[in-house]
């Protein structure tokens, strides 16, 4: 349940394939010293040395180069929550899972929050394949641990998820440890 992508096309031509890893390797480069807000459509094609006309036809927006970035780390943690070792895989009590899944959540933020934040424009959060598939899996983990109305409590529980609630605690001075320290206490109460 990944984002439908074009990022890797079934007959991608040489020079096509090697524009798209400049771009995206360029813009990774960029979010990460500038932060997503501060960087142009402009600056990626210049860092990656292509032209405006190559970048817009393959990325309409920078919201699009981000959501190419985060694709591939948001893919290796949906296969390790269907089929990875418990807590975080199957195996492990709702509770569990769920703070299994806050920590890892606080990793994956914690080194990629500003593709997550240049990723999200507007309501762009609930349209993303990924949030579709974070949200099944806390809802069943809901439902499994007996809860009367999975579906009033999914969003509560991914809320402190949101990419600019984690930079804001960031900002503040509470590192991921306490972060992910908090997230797990809050599923233990939700859940356990």
């Amino acid at each position: 349940m990944t984002r439908q992508s074009v990022e890797h096309p079934h007959h991608e031509r040489a020079d096509a394939a090697r524009n798209r890893r400049l771009i995206l390797e360029a813009a990774d480069r960029l979010y990460a010293e500038r932060g997503a807000a501060h960087v142009t459509m402009d600056d990626i094609a210049r860092a990656a040395g292509v032209g405006r006309g190559t970048l817009y036809r393959r990325y309409p927006d920078r919201a699009s180069i981000a959501l190419a970035l985060l694709d591939a780390h948001e893919r290796d943690l949906q296969e390790t929550l269907l089929r990875g070792e418990p807590p975080l895989g199957p195996g492990a009590s709702p509770a569990e899972r769920l703070a299994a899944f806050y920590t890892a959540m606080v990793a994956l933020l914690d080194r990629h929050v500003h593709l997550a934040l240049g990723a999200e424009v507007g309501r762009s959060r609930f349209e993303a394949g990924a949030y579709g598939f974070w949200r099944a899996h806390v809802r069943a983990l809901v439902a499994e641990a007996g809860h009367a109305d999975p579906d009033a409590m999914v969003e509560l529980l991914l809320a402190p998820l949101a990419p600019d609630v984690f930079a804001r605690q960031r900002e503040i001075g509470i590192g991921a440890d306490r972060i992910a320290a908090a997230l797990e206490r809050l599923a233990r109460a939700a859940l356990g």
